[in-house]
């Protein structure tokens, strides 16, 4: 089924009723070449590339629940590449890029809207640490323009300019970062991985991985036995506990983020802004709502909900970078479990187990990396060979040393 605006007219006018499911319900066969276990966007993403760019067909993803249920429905949409570190920033260049080409790619409306996101500082420190990633953004080959406090308030206006506490120094501008549609970046690699022979298939939760002399052998399902010769972990914030039924433990820790959405208001907010100060970040939606977040809730946990002062932090923040959003209705709050690594950088390898490869902790980028991390984790396992945009990626670097630490935080899942 293609999708064109000829096709979209002539179904409204015959009432919708010429559509038709988007993806196959199959049952599980008992033999694959290769397992995805998570239905979230990485996890779907590699399933995708896997078919398309290795020709490999012979695939399942296998999702406890539905489809994009996740922490691909559960973020603030964001899609950005400012890293500064080797490692980090050419990878999220070329997620920005398969970013740039995804509806063509796949021939749905994912809603990738490059906007423009800005991130604002507020001391003559944070001036000098963010025009010394713009320069790396340069080197890499994305844009970045260095704002003064005039050129900010040029484009941002409503903004709180003289607070006392954190007067806004100036921004970063990366012009080619912006928003995407969440659900719908989840249902447009679906429907492409399923009309390329890969079983999505819903409502089937792993329940133990087999392991027999070192190598996978398959897994076992609320819905049975399947056999497979590789098997990839791409599970995000369970991504711990999915690991250990094949005896690895990982230095990852799960903690939430919360994330908030306001009624519906007039367009006010034409950019993404992040809050030098306060680790506080907005954007505004498609329908109207103001899409928001900050700082996880600083304690490890597996529920998806948050608490209290994680509330209050992120409301304090937007209130001190923008008071007219103070009487915003917030229509509901969400929480997505993310899969803290020491450095806050990911994990896209092998691990000791033969046939058994790992896609997890993407801290907070997991939603802007999605088209990499499938692209990437799709040549891993078809060529059991790093992909170079993701090479620096390997899970032995906390024993080496060799981390990735793009927030100069040190090792502590908590900061990151």
């Amino acid at each position: 089924m293609q999708f064109s605006g000829f096709r979209i007219l002539k179904e409204g006018l015959a009432g919708n009723r010429g559509w038709k499911p988007h993806w196959r319900k199959p049952d599980p066969k008992p033999d694959y070449d290769m397992l995805i276990i998570g239905g979230g966007g990485h996890g779907l993403a590699t399933a995708y590339y896997l078919a398309k760019n290795h020709g490999l067909t012979n695939i399942a993803v296998l999702e406890k629940g539905y489809l994009g249920g996740g922490n691909i429905g559960r973020n603030t949409t964001i899609v950005r590449a400012n890293y500064f570190l080797p490692g980090n920033s050419e990878f999220y260049s070329h997620s920005l890029k398969l970013w740039e080409g995804l509806e063509d790619e796949l021939n749905y409306n994912v809603m990738h809207s490059q906007r423009g996101l800005i991130n604002l500082f507020h001391s003559d420190g944070q001036r000098d640490a963010f025009a010394r990633r713009g320069n790396a953004m340069l080197a890499q080959g994305d844009d970045a323009i260095l704002l003064d406090r005039e050129g900010v308030r040029a484009i941002l206006p409503y903004l709180d300019f003289e607070q006392a506490r954190f007067p806004i120094y100036g921004g970063l501008y990366h012009k080619r970062g912006g928003t995407a549609r969440h659900d719908a970046v989840a249902w447009g690699y679906a429907r492409g991985a399923d009309q390329r022979g890969v079983d999505l298939i819903e409502n089937c939760e792993v329940t133990g991985i087999s392991v027999e002399s070192g190598r996978v052998t398959g897994v076992s399902t609320t819905r049975g036995e399947i056999r497979a010769r590789k098997v990839g972990i791409v599970t995000a914030g369970r991504t711990s506990q999915v690991a250990a039924m094949a005896g690895l433990r990982l230095p990852i820790e799960s903690h939430i983020l919360q994330a908030f959405v306001t009624e519906g208001l007039k367009p006010c907010i034409d950019h993404v802004i992040s809050f030098g100060m306060g680790h506080f970040y907005i954007s505004q939606s498609d329908k109207g709502g103001l899409v928001f977040g900050g700082d996880l809730d600083f304690y490890p946990s597996y529920a998806a909900r948050g608490n209290l002062p994680g509330v209050e932090q992120v409301m304090e923040a937007g209130m001190a970078l923008m008071p007219m959003i103070g009487r915003a209705k917030v229509l509901r709050s969400w929480g997505g479990i993310m899969d803290m690594t020491p450095d806050g950088s990911p994990i896209i390898d092998r691990t000791p187990i033969e046939g058994l490869y790992l896609d997890a902790g993407w801290c907070y980028g997991g939603f802007k990396a999605v088209p990499a991390s499938g692209w990437c984790m799709a040549h891993l396992m078809a060529t059991d060979q790093p992909h170079p945009v993701a090479r620096r990626y390997r899970l032995d670097r906390f024993a080496t040393g060799h981390l990735l630490d793009e927030e100069g935080k040190g090792s502590q899942h908590n900061l990151h």
